[in-house]
């Protein structure tokens, strides 16, 4: 199976490795930066489920890309989905199935506008991953996991394959009938996560140990899970129990990669979650107020960011 995989950072490159390691003919579409620390290091990827692993890998440029790959793998955050599609279009053709990773639903359709109902896959992954300073990949917990399906319920002959071929290579990948209510959950999941630890700064079990952050949390759950519910998708209860439990743990350690990008400095996805459970909220008739407050923070960060940016810009050229 012929794999391009859009990115090779975190996600991309874990999944992309793991693939490599089951046998597929598989490269990576990357910028010139990356792509020429990969051709000069190769790429590393440490996990403690399954051992380190590092390989030469094949890493084009969007240049580079042409037709007659299987199946295109996009990693990339929602902020750059347009960007995305257009270096992956040219891989693109009439076989070829597009598998999203990304967080969130409304990616969905901007895919299918692209390249048209068939060719597009839901998809979803369970990964704490990190690509580091010196473009190495490391998963932070043993996590691996990867849910793809047809959009429209169809259990065929490609998502079966690609399955098979990523279990071999040590990834919990299942293809699944209904992959909308799975990427729904994980939206509820995530969208918990992220709201909580962004807003709080903090892990889930820090927010935990301080008087009233178990009730935080859980009414953020419970109120995710009323807005799936009112757009057609029901959590089990297991679901709900499963969740409850892990934000009310103090030892935990779990951050949302929002609250990790944040505090880097880097871009976060403050409108592709927070700002599609709020205003999902809203359609929906759920209470609005975590969710606004949530929101709001990340997009007070989000300027704060463009006009220290716009500063360094200012004074770059001063000095020049």
């Amino acid at each position: 199976m012929r794999i391009l995989v859009l990115g090779a950072g975190a996600l991309g490159g874990y999944f992309g490795a793991r693939l490599l390691e089951a046998g597929a003919e598989l490269a990576f579409l990357v910028r010139p930066g990356r792509q020429a620390q990969l051709r000069r290091d190769g790429l590393s990827v440490r996990c403690p489920a399954l051992g380190d692993w590092r390989q030469p890998v094949t890493a084009l440029l969007a240049g580079e890309v042409r037709p007659g790959w299987d199946v295109v793998l996009l990693s990339c955050k929602a902020y750059d989905l347009d960007t995305a599609i257009e270096a992956v279009r040219p891989a693109v053709g009439p076989e070829t199935a597009v598998l999203p990773v990304l967080n969130g639903l409304s990616h969905i359709d901007t895919l299918r506008a692209a390249f048209g109902e068939a060719a597009v896959l839901g998809g979803l992954a369970r990964i704490r991953a990190t690509l580091t300073p010196d473009g190495e990949v490391r998963n932070l917990s043993d996590w691996r996991a990867l849910a793809f399906g047809e959009l429209d319920g169809r259990m065929t002959p490609r998502v079966e394959a690609l399955a098979a071929l990523a279990r071999r290579g040590g990834i919990l990948a299942e293809a699944v009938p209904d992959i909308r209510a799975a990427m729904w959950a994980k939206l509820v999941h995530l969208g918990t996560v992220a709201a909580a630890t962004v807003l709080m700064r903090g892990s889930t079990g820090q927010i935990a140990r301080a008087p009233g952050g178990v009730d935080f949390m859980h009414r953020l759950l419970e109120r995710n899970i009323a807005i799936a519910a009112a757009h057609g998708v029901a959590m089990p209860p297991s679901f709900a129990a499963e969740y409850r439990a892990m934000l009310a743990d103090p030892a935990a350690g779990y951050t949302a990669s929002m609250l990790r990008d944040l505090e880097q400095g880097g871009r976060i996805e403050a409108d592709h979650i927070l700002g599609h459970l709020l205003a999902a909220a809203e359609r929906a008739g759920v209470e609005r107020d975590l969710h606004a407050l949530a929101c709001l923070h990340a997009r007070t960060y989000e300027e704060r960011r463009a006009e220290e940016k716009a500063r360094r810009k200012a004074a770059a050229g001063r000095a020049a």
